[in-house]
């Protein structure tokens, strides 16, 4: 904690010491307009600045294990996971969602290997809930470890954007064509980015 401590205290001084940071950080208390909404999983190392080079004010965020959206029409349409999509898609006007997985994901792999959860409830709960069951997520035995359990979630990513394509606001908005939806799969281990391109049924480098 310390680091992040000497760095929360020098924050305002750099900030204060130089005017164009303070006229670029004095902006942001006007009001937000990112540039999109960005879903991806709470793993530490998953950092979506680093990603995208993205400054604040650029980026909607929402994390969650395993980067799961919840289906729409059920009782987590009243979570804060929805509020949060709602929000950006229709009060922030967002023109683009990322869905972003990525490599090494604890959340889909605990699926694919049928781990047993019970120590921890709310993570077995929200998986089991969140999450297609592992024989969908990874047909076939081999499908264990990394890279194969990459296999997994870029299928887990395809499907929470139809889940999000089932959303009354984001259908609207898709169709009228201002609102775009992206599939991204970061492999943590070498920082390439692969983006899902539907035209070939396939994730390629961006």
């Amino acid at each position: 904690m310390q680091s992040f401590i000497h760095h929360a205290r020098d924050l305002h001084t750099r900030i204060s010491a130089h005017d164009d940071e303070r006229e670029r950080f004095g902006r942001l208390a006007g009001g937000q307009a990112p540039e999109a909404l960005f879903i991806t999983c709470s793993d530490s190392r998953v950092v979506p600045s680093l990603i995208t080079g993205a400054e604040p004010g650029q980026l909607f965020e929402l994390r969650t294990a395993g980067n799961a959206v919840p289906p729409y029409g059920t009782s987590s349409e009243v979570s804060g996971e929805a509020a949060t999509i709602e929000y950006a898609v229709s009060v922030l006007r967002v023109p683009d969602i990322v869905v972003c997985g990525h490599s090494h994901c604890g959340a889909v792999g605990a699926r694919v290997r049928g781990e047993d959860l019970a120590a921890v409830p709310a993570v077995d709960g929200w998986l089991r809930s969140q999450l297609a069951p592992s024989a969908e997520l990874a047909p076939g035995a081999a499908e264990k470890d990394e890279p194969e359990v990459s296999g997994a979630v870029q299928r887990h990513i395809r499907t929470q954007l139809d889940r999000l394509a089932s959303y009354p606001c984001i259908r609207s908005r898709i169709d009228a064509g201002e609102l775009r939806l992206h599939g991204w799969f970061y492999a943590v281990d070498t920082g390439l980015v692969l983006g899902h391109r539907p035209e070939h049924g396939a994730f390629l480098p961006l």
